[in-house]
């Protein structure tokens, strides 16, 4: 794999995909949680939101380490990054698992031909939804911990509107 695109490092252009994937599919996964009804509607795009964040995260990772070779080791930002695909699998297991319960309680039962909708979630349903908005907590924080310690491997404790402009006195 290239390690850079016309020049420019392949990392930050990478990582943009996992910083706004990643916390799209998050939020879709509280809103089916919280909105049963969503899933129907959603349910599939969230599922294919975090499949692709949860596919680009290797991809900013090896590019992660590529550019790691070139200006020197990010610290704790290559830890957490590692880390970041064992938040994503689990948010896309949830958001498969939510729309799994939309569509079986969409089934027809007793071999009749309407759908039958339970206006009363079950306590499996109850179980995942909370199970789920836990886990698209947890990825929310973990990308900020990881955006915000690659920042400062990049930037210092220099804010990014003053670097690289020098005394005027």
């Amino acid at each position: 794999m290239p390690d850079n695109v016309n020049g420019l490092p392949l990392h930050p252009l990478v990582v943009h995909a996992v910083v706004v994937l990643l916390p799209l599919a998050a939020l879709g996964v509280v809103g089916m949680a919280v909105r049963p009804s969503w899933r129907g509607r959603f349910g599939v795009l969230v599922v294919v939101l975090a499949a692709l964040a949860s596919a680009a995260i290797p991809v900013a990772t090896s590019s992660g380490e590529s550019l790691e070779h070139r200006v020197g080791d990010p610290g704790e930002h290559a830890e957490l990054g590692d880390q970041l695909i064992w938040f994503a699998l689990p948010l896309l297991v949830a958001a498969v698992a939510l729309v799994w319960l939309h569509r079986r309680a969409a089934r027809p039962v007793d071999g009749t031909t309407e759908p039958t909708r339970s206006t009363r979630p079950g306590a499996l349903g109850m179980v995942v939804a909370v199970l789920a908005v836990v886990v698209a907590a947890a990825n929310l924080v973990q990308v900020y911990r990881v955006g915000e310690s690659g920042a400062k491997a990049v930037w210092g404790d220099t804010p990014a509107a003053t670097a690289g402009q020098g005394d005027s006195d």
